[in-house]
């Protein structure tokens, strides 16, 4: 008899399920998500006028978001941001949209997401405030359904943004709506923002128990029940489980917990990044109200004291680099293309892990994470009530804190590529006993939403007696910053805890300059603020050997950090460099020396030493070029792997093998230069691996260029990065050229970038032309929407020019 009205209810349940979709198409809202980056009005300006909706913007210009207006500006030691800040502009401005919104009937529901807005961000919808929201790097969202017009009527968007007041942050911020905005429209009953948590309590190679919970916002209150149907589907859009529930309506908010077993389940890691999506289906009386995709991973992880980092049950050394958010000529800007690069270029020299320094990322960051295979260290502030700059974080930490570290959980608790949460970066609260109190409050707002990820925070303070976050005994993970002779004390001092370096090295260098004796290692400056004989052309040594004094080499650091299992990994300081904290330097420099990839994404020599320890892929990375003084006294480096020496030979004759000495991870030989060939050879007992050579280049003859990718999609925002290298008549590139290139681009293509990796060029980086910088610079083209070819053309005088054709689909 039970058997049978289970049976019966079933059936019942089915049947609903199949009214509910059989529906006609105007009982079905679901839900849809569109971009609103197109066509917006623009104003460096402020006026209370601007919020109204007669005001008449028809002299604005008119542009599509993302959209960083500091990038625009000129550099100038005067701009409030200071060099620190990237030495440009900030100020007040004003993004005005004009938009017709189609009947949605009643009931819909229609929102704005905003992905970031630096910041200080007011909105207004014709005109009505709707909120502000201080903090740059922080997702929101707004309501607009009570004040739209719907049909033949005009809706205007009015949003103000104020980053006038500064400095406010240690690196370059980028000023504007410079991420992603979104038009999100669903029924009445919906899921929540951000309303699904999607856990594994259960993982083994044999099958999963996958738990989503699902929060729901009902504002229909007369509805009745509400059927939650929710499918589990496999990369391949294979379905895998189903479960269908049904709830009582009576409250604004309704959470549910289905629970999903997956047999056979491909786990998440960072060589296989295997992704699952769960598609949830909200179901209001009879009708679809929404539809919720949420995609996920099935992997475990743990962080142990003595072992270090496992990943599904393997141990795995974190080869991590910290990110600031910049794009280079970019700017702030958000690119899809731009990041994806930027992770291509590092997961080629074998980086696992990024730290997100020191501020939530872009959703997009994130999902490239998942899909492409790397651990997220996600990274909440950069300081708390205690101020670094004058006008900083501190401003806003009482009364936004909560609600900007409990919405960075929510906004990213479902990526299966965030192993931890970091609370905070090199925090004065580490000195006092407020640290403690904070800390504790932190921890908790992040358990309240998420327990299965372990919570840190960037700490250089290495005495437990003396460092307050440590002594709340609320981190479940303990991150260091630099001082890597003193991990060593770990064990000793923090007995059980498990510990992972958060930033290490603060090596500086410019790519393609080479300072001799390269054995001799420069601390620029010795100690805070001391004077120091650096390069009156503000380089510095691309041999590893020179750094800041809270830093050290990479070398002597990797040998630290490989030979103690406990340290669960590290993190470089940093993967590229950024726009800003130009140190060892100030003005004329203006951006940061401590990239192992430079602006342009053009690796430096130190990328090829990571990549012979973290990859296997044959490596033999020979440097510096061979153009020099007759006579000069020269100091050829060699990276490789997978051999167990180089020998090296000049115009044929042999320089003599050699392999790494205990503690290094080059070989080096001191010869004088003689015009002609170098050429080295890797072997492995005996057998050749790899031969490279060095030419010395003659005259600068021609421009060559290189794109990463020669089909692009005509979308308005895909990206072909071209590479632009001065050669001699012989193809080899002239290292010390600084041709003045002048680009011509026809088609269906928009000039977005030009730079070349000097940290000092004032040049603008949104000039059609650039000046190659030892032998390279760089152009960033953007498709139009329109299919079809980009004809590029660059051109110097008294030189060959060259030309490409990228095709758009």
């Amino acid at each position: 008899m039970k058997l049978r009205l289970m049976k019966r209810q079933n059936l019942l349940l089915i049947l609903i399920v199949l009214l509910s979709f059989a529906c006609s198409k105007e009982d079905q809202i679901g839900r849809e998500r569109t971009s609103f980056n197109n066509n917006w009005k623009f104003v460096l300006a402020d006026d209370t006028i601007f919020k109204n909706i007669e005001f008449d913007d028809i002299d604005w210009r008119t542009l599509n978001l993302p959209h960083d207006w500091s990038i625009e500006g000129e550099f100038s030691e005067d701009n409030p941001a200071r060099v620190s800040g990237g030495a440009l502009p900030g100020g007040v401005a004003w993004y005005r949209k004009s938009f017709q919104m189609a009947d949605a009937g009643e009931g819909a529901q229609i929102y704005i997401d905003f992905d970031g807005v630096f910041q200080n961000s007011e909105v207004w919808i014709n005109g009505q405030y709707l909120g502000k929201r201080p903090y740059g790097y922080s997702s929101f969202r707004y309501d607009l359904t009570p004040y739209l017009n719907f049909g033949e009527l005009e809706n205007i968007l009015s949003v103000r943004v104020d980053n006038s007041l500064q400095p406010n942050s240690r690196w370059y911020t980028g000023s504007g709506i410079y991420r992603n905005v979104w038009l999100v429209k669903t029924g009445k009953t919906h899921v929540a923002h951000w309303g699904t948590f999607v856990t594994t309590p259960e993982v083994s190679e044999e099958k999963a128990i996958v738990e989503i919970q699902i929060d729901i916002d009902n504002l229909a209150l007369n509805i009745q029940s509400i059927q939650v149907k929710t499918e589990i589907f496999d990369s391949g859009n294979n379905p895998l489980a189903d479960k269908t529930i049904t709830v009582n309506a009576s409250e604004s908010r309704v959470s549910v917990l289905q629970s999903f077993e997956v047999n056979s389940p491909q786990l998440w890691s960072v060589d296989n990044p295997a992704l699952y999506i769960a598609k949830s289906t909200i179901i209001a009386d009879g009708k679809v109200s929404d539809t919720y995709e949420t995609v996920f991973g099935i992997r475990y992880f743990n962080f142990d004291s003595e072992k270090g980092f496992f990943l599904n049950g393997k141990p795995l050394k974190i080869f991590g680099a910290n990110l600031h958010h910049d794009m280079g000529a970019l700017g702030a800007a958000v690119n899809t293309r731009a990041i994806e690069r930027q992770l291509e270029i590092l997961k080629e020299m074998g980086c696992n892990a990024i730290r997100t320094a020191h501020n939530p990322p872009a959703p997009e960051m994130l999902d490239l994470c998942d899909k492409m295979g790397f651990l997220v260290v996600n990274e909440a502030f950069d300081m708390w009530a205690k101020k670094k700059n004058d006008f900083d974080y501190h401003m806003f930490w009482n009364e936004w804190h909560e609600r900007d570290l409990a919405d960075l959980i929510l906004r990213d608790r479902n990526h299966p590529s965030i192993i931890s949460w970091s609370i905070g970066n090199e925090i004065p609260e580490q000195f006092d006993s407020t640290g403690t109190r904070i800390a504790k409050e932190l921890v908790d707002i992040v358990k309240k939403y998420d327990t299965t990820r372990p919570v840190t925070c960037g700490l250089t303070e290495q005495n437990p007696e003396l460092n307050f976050i440590y002594q709340s005994k609320a981190l479940d993970l303990i991150s260091f910053n630099y001082k890597h002779m003193e991990y060593l004390n770990f064990p000793k001092n923090f007995p059980g805890e498990k510990m992972v370096a958060s930033e290490n090295m603060s090596a500086f260098s410019t790519r393609g300059h080479y300072d001799m004796p390269s054995d001799e290692v420069r601390i620029w400056p010795p100690a805070y603020q001391a004077p120091f004989d650096g390069n009156d052309d503000f380089t510095c040594s691309s041999y590893d050997n020179v750094h800041s004094y809270w830093g050290a080499t990479h070398e002597d650091t990797w040998n630290i950090i490989s030979a103690n299992d406990f340290i669960s990994g590290m993190f470089i300081w940093s993967g590229f460099d950024y726009l800003g904290e130009p140190d060892p330097y100030l003005w004329p420099a203006r951006s940061s020396y401590l990239g192992i990839i430079d602006l342009c994404g053009f690796p430096k020599d130190m990328y090829y030493m990571y990549q012979s320890l973290w990859t296997e892929k044959p490596v033999l990375h020979v440097f510096p070029h061979w153009n020099w003084t007759e006579g000069q006294e020269v100091d050829i480096w060699a990276f490789y792997n997978n051999a167990n020496e180089v020998e090296l030979f000049l115009n044929g004759e042999s320089l003599g093998a050699k392999s790494k000495p205990e503690g290094s991870y080059h070989v080096m030989w001191r010869i004088k230069f003689v015009p002609g060939t170098l050429k080295a050879v890797s072997r492995k007992n005996g057998e050749v691996v790899l031969e490279r050579e060095i030419k010395t280049a003659g005259s600068a003859a021609k421009i060559e260029l290189m794109a990463d990718r020669e089909t692009i999609q005509a979308d308005g925002k895909d990206l072909t990065f071209i590479t632009v290298k001065i050669t001699d008549e012989n193809g080899i590139m002239v290292p010390n050229a600084d041709n003045l290139v002048n680009f011509d681009v026809q088609g269906e293509g928009t000039i977005v970038g030009v730079d070349n990796g000097y940290q000092a060029s004032m040049e603008s980086f949104k000039a059609p032309f650039r000046k190659a910088y030892n032998g390279m610079c760089l152009l960033i083209v953007q498709s139009t929407e329109n299919a079809g070819e980009i004809v590029i053309t660059a051109n110097s005088e008294a030189i060959e020019s060259d030309k490409i054709t990228i095709n758009t689909n």
